[in-house]
């Protein structure tokens, strides 16, 4: 074979090779539809079949959950019988006895004497039970002022209910039936919800009974503002008027909230769903059962969050922590050394670093308890040890303190911040039934100025101005002359009866 001859055979195998190649990558195409192989076809039968397995499996999680925790969610009816009061006949007015007559004629027109028959009032709600023994959980708000409970299972059984108490400052009620053949729900640890986790919702919104719906966990912590202790789960489960007192459970068939309130604008359904966390209702409805009412530790503060700028008035370099505002007299606080001026940083060596903290802590901690206190005052950390009382459902007046009036207590001052005061006299406290003796009375705030801006609002009584004790307008005015409006002027007041801290500040 020659030169020539053998360099045409390796290019013609070339040749045969690239054809080849060619007609298989057409066979390809021509084996796949729209560009995509068989083989790319089965990538995607093979996912799409996981999903759909993965889809199955978490519907069966919810079918799992259905129908272990449905026996034991139950609807809660409560009457309460209104009884109107015998209306008493007003004294008649000369001008309408020209044309009713005497008392015998205005009877005539008027029935004063046979007051309308009453009527009852029922409310609906929804609970869990908790134990075998009839104790079920739902919301104080579902059985306040009830004289009548009603509870019906699952099975469609009704019972009357006992309310065993009631807890106002949570919401939550304890309830008991006697009943056989009970199914109590497991309470699961709330520490351990996060934020993304599926959760399903079961209660009888608007009457509609064992609705399950699902959702997730879209925060925890949450306050909202309806109750005095909050540390909401928030969900987006669909909660709706009715739904008050069920449970909202996790995957494992574990109650990890109570269902509680809602954020709505029309009154149903928006996305935003509050629970009761289980942490709380295991230690509450516990003391409920137990003692009749929760227990409750005092430290006798009157607390408020920091910030930036009132941080920077104590010289603290953080905002993480809680200004006591006041302290009552005769409390755990006041007889340990605690002051006003104090922040709070500490309860037992655990951080706290805002109101919600600090209150939740020491409300969790029962009467008697020995704690320590870590506060910052000027310029370092002082540890406190406290034995606390218990907190009354009675709300406690702070005492009156300060010196005798004077005639120059009737003046009144306008100031550069934009507020208006007048010195406290005896006759204006009491008109305004405050037990504070010392002060200027904000009796006017410009829109807008630094005072708006402050948040100090009319009928405040202003204590202290940077720690200095005011006694009239006159001496407000002439502290404000001299303050620090760059850096902050820290005014002490009393508002509802309540002492706060707040900032005259230019803003950065």
């Amino acid at each position: 074979m020659t030169s020539r001859q053998r360099t045409y055979c390796v290019s013609g195998t070339t040749v045969v090779l690239l054809f080849g190649m060619v007609v298989g990558a057409m066979g390809l195409f021509l084996w796949s539809e729209n560009g995509v192989s068989y083989a790319d076809r089965d990538d995607g039968a093979r996912a799409a079949q996981q999903a759909l397995s993965t889809a199955e499996d978490l519907s069966k999680a919810f079918q799992f959950v259905a129908e272990s925790v449905g026996p034991s969610v139950v609807t809660i009816s409560s009457i309460q019988k209104i009884h109107p009061t015998r209306q008493s006949r007003p004294e008649i007015p000369e001008e309408l006895r020209r044309f009713f007559g005497d008392e015998d004629d205005w009877d005539k027109f008027f029935d004063f004497q046979n007051p309308p028959e009453g009527f009852n009032r029922q409310g609906l709600g929804s609970g869990v039970i908790i134990s075998q023994d009839g104790y079920i959980v739902t919301n104080n708000h579902v059985v306040r002022n009830a004289d009548d409970v009603v509870v019906t299972l699952a099975d469609g059984r009704q019972f009357d209910a006992k309310v065993v108490g009631v807890d106002r400052r949570t919401d939550l009620a304890v309830l008991r039936i006697e009943a056989e053949g009970l199914t109590p729900a497991p309470l699961g640890d709330s520490e351990d919800v996060v934020v993304g986790q599926w959760v399903l919702a079961i209660g009888s919104p608007f009457n509609y009974q064992q609705t399950v719906t699902a959702g997730i966990v879209s925060a925890t912590g949450r306050t909202v503002g309806v109750t005095e202790y909050e540390n909401f789960i928030q969900t987006d489960a669909a909660i709706n008027p009715g739904n008050s007192g069920g449970p909202l459970v996790n995957l494992r068939g574990q109650v990890i909230g109570i269902n509680t309130v809602i954020a709505s604008r029309s009154g149903g359904f928006n996305g935003l769903g509050f629970a009761i966390p289980s942490n709380w209702v295991r230690r509450h409805t516990g003391a409920i059962v137990k003692h009749g009412h929760v227990q409750r530790g005092k430290l006798g503060v009157i607390i408020q969050d920091l910030n930036r700028d009132l941080a920077r008035q104590f010289d603290f370099d953080t905002d993480k922590g809680v200004l006591v505002s006041d302290v009552m007299t005769g409390s755990p606080a006041e007889s340990a050394g605690i002051q006003a001026g104090d922040i709070i940083v500490n309860v037992n060596g655990t951080a706290v670093d805002e109101v919600r903290t600090l209150r939740n802590t020491i409300a969790h901690t029962l009467p008697g308890t020995p704690v320590q206190i870590g506060v910052f005052r000027d310029g370092r950390e002082e540890m406190f040890d406290v034995v606390l009382d218990e907190l009354e459902d009675e709300l406690v007046r702070l005492s009156s303190r300060g010196s005798d009036s004077s005639d120059e207590r009737e003046q009144e001052t306008s100031t550069d911040a934009g507020l208006t005061v007048q010195t406290l006299t005896p006759e204006l406290a009491r008109s305004m039934k405050t037990q504070v003796e010392n002060g200027v009375v904000v009796m006017k705030i410009e829109p807008g100025s630094l005072a708006s801006r402050a948040m100090v609002r009319p009928g405040d009584v202003i204590v202290s101005v940077d720690n200095r004790p005011v006694g009239t307008a006159q001496e407000f005015g002439e502290l404000l002359e001299r303050g620090d409006f760059e850096g902050g002027i820290l005014l002490r007041l009393v508002r509802n009866g309540i002492r706060r801290y707040e900032i005259l500040k230019v803003r950065d």
